[in-house]
């Protein structure tokens, strides 16, 4: 009988043995998924990382119908974004580009249309012929001519009838938006006292056009300047009354803010409506 003990007792101990011993090694399942899992991992990291639009297109709809999505077909990754035709612009419907012709008829056109209504505005307050208006590639010149007019003679305090002009047709320059450059002249005589050269004495009547848009006319000061010319640039030639009258004068230069392409045009453009 203890023989038989002894058996089923020895017989009971390998049975528990070969238990334990599967029981140890249950990590190799475990251990095998892993492995296959990065197996797939470095595969799908290598497939995405070879430049092959097929492979891309495979994996990409393997993986859409994995979760139940339609094959979406080739898609082209190298363009950028996809848009839809239906989306695109149509070319047909964009305006095409200004050329420097048509900006110059418009910016022709402004300059026109601020040139009649300082006219109107002149005429409205009885000055009509009281200043020079002309258009080139600067823009609009409102010329204030004949000093006896507007300055006294060697002065450069405005007159009377100067402050009438300028109230007429600050309104309409300043409602423009141009910058201004107001430019002094003098003719070519000597004896500017108490002025010491014509220099002085052309500023000077500038300066004082200049002081009376900003303060009485509103124009904004970053939009306006003085400038003296002496007797640089005349008019007209000659001694007679009529020459120097034309060369005493302040011009209320519009500046057209066109680039230089489309003001070099304007000229043109004035020939053709002469």
């Amino acid at each position: 009988m203890s023989r038989a003990r002894s058996r089923t007792r020895r017989g009971h101990g390998d049975h528990s043995g070969h238990g334990e011993e599967g029981a140890d090694e249950r990590w190799l399942v475990s251990y095998s998924d892993m492995i296959t899992v990065l197996m797939a991992l470095f595969i799908v990291m290598f497939a995405i990382s070879s430049v092959d639009q097929g492979k891309y297109d495979e994996l990409r709809n393997a993986l859409s119908s994995g979760f139940g999505q339609t094959d979406l077909g080739r898609l082209d990754v190298a363009e950028g974004v996809v848009v839809p035709p239906e989306m695109m612009p149509d070319p047909a419907s964009a305006p095409p580009p200004e050329t420097d012709t048509e900006q110059a008829a418009l910016e022709l056109a402004s300059l026109e249309q601020l040139r009649d209504e300082v006219a109107a505005a002149l005429a409205a307050h009885g000055l009509e012929g009281a200043a020079r208006l002309t258009l080139d590639e600067r823009g609009l010149t409102i010329g204030l001519v004949t000093s006896e007019m507007f300055f006294e003679p060697n002065r450069a305090d405005l007159t009377t009838r100067a402050v009438q002009v300028l109230d007429a047709v600050t309104p309409a320059v300043v409602a423009s938006g141009y910058n201004v450059s107001v430019e002094g002249h003098a003719d070519h005589r000597t004896g500017t006292y108490p002025f010491p050269t014509n220099w002085e004495l052309s500023s000077g009547r500038a300066t004082q056009v200049v002081r009376h848009l900003i303060g009485t006319g509103g124009i904004g000061p970053e939009r306006i300047a003085a400038v003296g010319f002496g007797d640089s640039r005349p008019l007209a030639d000659g001694s007679d009354p009529d020459a120097l009258a034309m060369n005493r004068r302040v011009d209320i230069v519009v500046l057209s803010d066109a680039p230089e392409s489309v003001r070099q045009l304007l000229p043109e453009l004035l020939s053709q409506e002469s």
